[in-house]
């Protein structure tokens, strides 16, 4: 399955458009918390939905396996990790929870990625205008990815303030990045050989001693075991990259690659 990639939060996708005009969007769903986790030891985890706009919000839940390949993210069905209830209806100021219920144990000391994609389902067109004018309004269809990461035995990457472990004990990423050239495109490729994901965010490449951009907010995830790229501008001479990794507030310096 093919969905937009490097998506975090919020996707919008325009469902008719009668000229230009305002957007119908009388639903908004806050989801919490935004980064669930399954630990080893935990058959279930908890995604809360709420319902802060002004009209019911008819929503379906699904979960995708999630890996990287040829450098893009990948979405594919499984069984292993149940969203239930898989349809929801809620009321303006309500909320809904939804259970995600892992059908079987994680290999040990490995994490796995899942992709909790909740779709709004559209409801009827409101009635047309009676004076023989044309409806000038955007019908919009809300879709949400919220990350999902499951652990087996001997691995945990999130802290918890209700579990007293030794943070030396987590799993981390283990980053690297090089400069590849292809197609006629020059790229940065980060890869991580850790055990767990990399949330990349605030990368910056050093250029002649100056610190630019590579990407300003969310960069996107690398998973274990993956590659992904990132385009740079034609001539650019990078010497370090760092940027913050799974949140941590101190920036990263990524070693280089040989």
């Amino acid at each position: 399955m093919k969905l937009p990639s490097r998506a975090f939060g919020a996707w919008l996708v325009c469902l008719g458009v009668l000229h230009a005009m305002p957007a119908l969007a009388a639903s908004s769903v806050l989801i919490w918390p935004i980064d669930p986790v399954l630990e080893a030891d935990q058959q279930a985890s908890a995604l809360w939905l709420e319902n802060r706009g002004t009209e019911t919000a008819n929503l379906q839940i699904r979960v995708f396996a999630w890996n990287q390949s040829n450098y893009d993210d990948q979405y594919q069905n499984q069984r292993d990790v149940i969203g239930s209830p898989p349809l929801a209806k809620i009321a303006p100021g309500q909320k809904q929870l939804v259970r995600l219920t892992r059908t079987k144990s994680m290999p040990p000391g490995q994490e796995q990625a899942y992709r909790i994609i909740i779709d709004e389902i559209p409801g009827a067109q409101p009635p047309g205008p009676t004076d023989g004018k044309t409806a000038a309004a955007i019908r919009f269809q809300m879709r949400y990815s919220v990350p999902l990461f499951a652990y087996g035995d001997g691995l945990w990457s999130k802290p918890d303030t209700t579990r007293p472990r030794d943070p030396k004990s987590a799993g981390v990423p283990q980053l690297t990045w090089r400069k590849v050239t292809e197609g006629g495109r020059n790229f940065v490729e980060i890869r991580n050989q850790g055990p767990v994901h990399a949330r990349l965010t605030d990368m910056t490449l050093q250029q002649g001693g100056q610190a630019k951009p590579l990407v300003e907010g969310l960069a996107g995830y690398v998973l274990p075991g993956a590659s992904m790229r990132w385009p740079v501008a034609d001539g650019a001479v990078a010497t370090a990259l760092q940027g913050h990794v799974n949140g941590i507030d101190t920036p990263q310096v990524i070693s280089q690659a040989h």
